[in-house]
């Protein structure tokens, strides 16, 4: 059986986690060698927590997400640096700009980013990258980081294939999720095509996202990140054993998993 590893699934979320067992049983079945559990905020890290160490497989990041900033106070720096020393936190993220919800704010989620990216520098962490309608303020912000030695991935990317390769020239993966099998989902197989498989990862970003052949359905589950490793291999014309030894190691690289 390959292995695979679903970069980025929120499987700490009511309608996964009702079901926690059930979920990890069927992708340890489709052959998930770990799961990354990104944060979003503080007030859920007690449950990342609780899943991270009690399965040996799963990893956890901690962060605000950037619809969260307005929650950004005083101490949000404090405690996010006090998780992200625990053994199994081994990310900062999910963390980014979106201006597709809220657009109002945008100074103020770039000074929470930056806040991240020096929270992933102190600890000698990776990034992981969440942008939307957000694309030259997040590239600006990463390039500035990523020339000082910040590494890290860029979240179910959703910008253009010139611009994921401008991110692999900084050190940044790319992460692709459920979109790109979706029939007339160009940018992300464009992307995918483009991006030296070396710079890949595969996510569900589950339970959210869910790919063809349930797209539209909930939840999105860890074991559908075979859809998206099929679909790059078609892209790539590379087997799927390829895609997912490949994009496994990208990602036991990026987190230092052992």
């Amino acid at each position: 059986m390959v292995n695979l590893i679903d970069s980025h699934a929120h499987i700490d979320m009511p309608d996964l986690l009702k079901d926690i067992d059930n979920v990890l049983t069927l992708a340890k079945n489709t052959g998930l060698k770990n799961i990354i559990i990104p944060g979003v905020n503080l007030e859920d890290m007690p449950e990342v927590i609780k899943l991270i160490e009690k399965y040996d497989h799963l990893y956890g990041g901690a962060s605000i997400h950037p619809q969260d900033v307005e929650k950004w106070n005083d101490k949000s720096y404090i405690e996010l640096d006090r998780l992200l020393k625990h053994s199994k936190i081994i990310a900062v993220g999910e963390a980014g700009l979106d201006y597709y919800w809220v657009k109002d704010n945008k100074e103020l989620q770039k000074e929470v980013f930056n806040a991240h990216i020096k929270l992933a520098s102190e600890n000698n962490l990776p990034l992981i990258v969440h942008s939307r309608d957000a694309h030259e303020d997040t590239y600006v912000l990463i390039r500035a980081a990523a020339e000082q030695g910040l590494t890290g991935v860029m979240h179910c990317f959703s910008g253009s294939a010139e611009l994921a390769v401008e991110y692999t020239k900084l050190g940044f993966y790319i992460g692709l999720g459920g979109p790109i099998t979706f029939k007339n989902a160009k940018k992300p197989k464009a992307v995918a095509e483009k991006v030296p498989i070396e710079f890949l990862m595969i996510e569900t970003d589950s339970p959210y996202l869910t790919p063809h052949p349930y797209r539209g359905k909930r939840p999105n589950m860890p074991h559908y990140v075979k859809y998206v490793a099929e679909e790059i291999s078609r892209i790539k014309n590379l087997s799927f054993e390829e895609v997912a030894e490949i994009t496994t190691q990208n990602a036991l690289k990026l987190f230092k998993i052992k």
